[in-house]
């Protein structure tokens, strides 16, 4: 399954002089939308926009019932990918659907209990589109006979990159929030999972990357204060690791 490109309109760009202790906005050249400095300009001493308007500002009353229903990403085997997200993460399977005539199948899986799954494949459907944050792990036929890991994560990834050097992506990882990070990392280390980042490793403490079999990156934050341990599952200790890295380097 493949996202369908597009053509970019051409768009013509006038360049103003620069206004003395001002700078233009991201979205004050952007196509349609007069070259002027915009309401919401980034002072000199800052490089963070006022993002007050989108906590504060009201909802458009036209996306009332709308859902952050899914994220897909493409694995190499089902079967390994639901191992993890299921039995590893604690998701269920909430809805899967075969298209042979396309070439692929995809499954939706969801933190949620099996009791609220319904029987019926129709009823699953209904069920799977109102559920916010699930996963779709779309698996393309063919592609578990190929050696290695077969997608790009999008962090310092040279996989499928045609001059084989790692690709700057814009993708990051997917995220999920337990009650005890350090629990839920050494239950992760003994069912075998490989870790990016411990709790203890690198700058920010108290919170883990582990990868899921394709490789990509799963964040795991606590579902209350940043707390850490002296010592995590790993033998790390709070002042371990090296510092911060940019992953999309």
């Amino acid at each position: 399954r493949s996202s369908t490109s597009m053509r970019a309109p051409f768009v013509l760009l006038v360049l103003l002089p620069p206004v003395q202790g001002i700078r233009l906005s991201p979205t004050a050249l952007k196509a349609g939308a007069p070259a002027r400095a915009s309401s919401q300009v980034l002072s000199a001493s800052t490089s963070s926009p006022d993002v007050s308007k989108y906590v504060n500002g009201p909802r458009p009353a036209e996306t009332k019932g709308y859902v952050m229903q899914q994220t897909m990403i493409r694995v190499k085997c089902p079967v390994a990918s639901l191992d993890f997200y299921c039995d590893v993460l604690g998701f269920r399977l909430v809805m899967h659907r075969e298209f042979p005539q396309y070439g692929f199948n995809v499954y939706f899986v969801a933190p949620t209990e099996p009791a609220d799954i319904p029987g019926t494949p129709e009823e699953q459907w209904a069920a799977c589109m109102r559920t916010p944050g699930c996963i779709e792990l779309t698996w393309n036929y063919g592609s578990e006979t190929e050696d290695g890991r077969v997608y790009n994560t999008g962090n310092a990834d040279a996989v499928g990159a045609a001059d084989g050097q790692k690709v700057r992506g814009g993708f990051g990882h997917l995220g999920i929030t337990v009650p005890d990070v350090y629990a839920a990392c050494a239950r992760f280390a003994e069912l075998g999972c490989e870790f990016s980042k411990t709790p203890n490793a690198g700058g920010m403490k108290g919170l883990a990357f582990v990868r899921d079999p394709d490789g990509y990156l799963v964040e795991v934050l606590p579902q209350g204060e940043m707390g850490t341990q002296p010592v995590d599952h790993a033998g790390v200790c709070l002042d371990g690791g090296p510092g911060y890295m940019d992953n999309s380097k």
